[in-house]
């Protein structure tokens, strides 16, 4: 191994000893169960249009996380875009910039500009401090985003939001299955967004929904999400297409079905990643509170290159060409994509947290595709380079 590793780094490649592992690898549930669905669907010729699947997919999720209305969507980008337009967002909304462009984007799509707060410094969720401070005349509302899981600051931005008359959103995607304080991720602001796709934690190929507690609200989303229609000619709303389809939906049952396996795994890995990482000097891990539900869905470490000799970038290159596909998230921060970094070029300088980390971050494979040697496997490669690096045997 430490050969290898060696070749790797001063000769700039040799050939891969692992399988590909990917980041976000999809989760499969009970594959028998998914295709009697499916055959079932067929059967029936039923493949979109509010189905029996979705229904039951909608019935299951607003159980479990106890919420009165879950609104199956296409994707969990449209979800947004169909939030914010059922808030009567404008003008301005706040948000951290360390997050998956989508979140920016449903807001720019709409011509709502979006303002980018800053993380807060000790973590990676967004800081209230930082939201009070962007809040102009102009501002509509507020998206928090529960970053890898961990839930933001959820009883600080329902203050703010109520203090300024702010509508609040919560970007759940990597959040489904967790808890903030005893209550379930999904109960919490106007609405909450959760997406559904194939590197989520519950997964159903592509897919995404809106909870909420608003009975009003939801009818609202519901005619949104198809067309405006009530009922089969009457229009009532305007609206557009962002129906969840049948086979998603029957994957999503069957996620659902495997949820406490695939928590258990994720959960296997983090501990096994946590022992073999957490004492290597330059390396941060992000850890979970055990004490609430957690999905386990995220692996992040964090790379100080001063300390340990070897930058980020160069980290996941030596892993990617080990066919170990991790990857920077969320790298460079949404304020640092376009249109955002041409129509606000100097935004970087309120973002001292957001540049910091996404300059620092790695995320590494995990899911049910992923097994305990192949962790230990990527922790070698790690432990190896930077202790070399770190002792000056190896240069990059």
């Amino acid at each position: 191994m430490k050969q290898r590793v060696n070749d790797l780094a001063i000769f700039g490649g040799a050939p891969s000893f692992c399988d590909k592992l990917h980041v976000g690898k999809p989760n499969l549930g009970d594959r028998e169960r998914f295709l009697l669905r499916v055959q079932d669907i067929l059967d029936r010729r039923w493949f979109t249009n509010n189905g029996e699947y979705v229904q039951e997919l909608e019935a299951r999720i607003s159980e479990f996380i106890g919420v009165r209305n879950c609104i199956a969507m296409c994707n969990g980008t449209i979800a947004l875009e169909i939030a914010a337009r059922a808030l009567g967002l404008n003008g301005e909304v706040i948000l951290p910039s360390f997050s998956f462009v989508a979140t920016a984007h449903a807001m720019q799509w709409q011509q709502i500009t979006p303002v980018f707060a800053d993380i807060v410094e000790d973590g990676y969720t967004i800081d209230p401090r930082s939201v009070e401070k962007m809040i102009t005349p102009m501002t509509t509302g507020i998206i928090g985003v529960h970053t890898w899981g961990t839930p933001c600051s959820v009883g600080e931005l329902k203050d703010i939001a109520d203090t300024y008359g702010l509508k609040l959103i919560f970007d759940a995607a990597h959040a489904f299955g967790c808890e903030h304080k005893g209550s379930m991720v999904g109960t919490f602001g106007d609405v909450e967004v959760y997406s559904f796709h194939a590197t989520k934690f519950l997964n159903t190929f592509e897919g995404g929904a809106i909870v909420t507690n608003n009975d009003e609200l939801a009818e609202k989303i519901r005619l949104m999400k198809n067309f405006g229609f009530s009922g089969r000619d009457n229009v009532i709303h305007v609206g557009t297409n962002g129906k969840m389809s049948e086979v998603s939906a029957a994957m999503g049952i069957t996620s659902l079905e495997s949820m406490a396996d695939i928590v258990e795994k994720n959960h296997l890995n983090y501990k096994t990643y946590e022992s073999l990482l957490g004492d290597i000097e330059g390396l941060g891990f992000i850890t979970y509170d055990e004490t609430e539900k957690r999905n386990y869905q995220y692996i992040v470490i964090t790379v100080d290159a001063e300390k340990t000799g070897v930058s980020r970038d160069r980290l996941i290159e030596i892993l990617q060409r080990e066919n170990i596909l991790a990857r920077r998230y969320f790298y460079p921060g949404c304020h640092r994509m376009e249109p955002y970094r041409s129509y606000f070029p100097h935004s970087g300088m309120l973002l001292p947290n957001t540049e910091r980390l996404s300059g620092r971050v790695i995320s590494l494979p995990t899911g049910n595709a992923v097994s305990v040697d192949d962790i230990h496997t990527i922790c070698q490669i790690l432990r190896f380079t930077v202790e070399e690096a770190a002792a000056g045997r190896i240069h990059f």
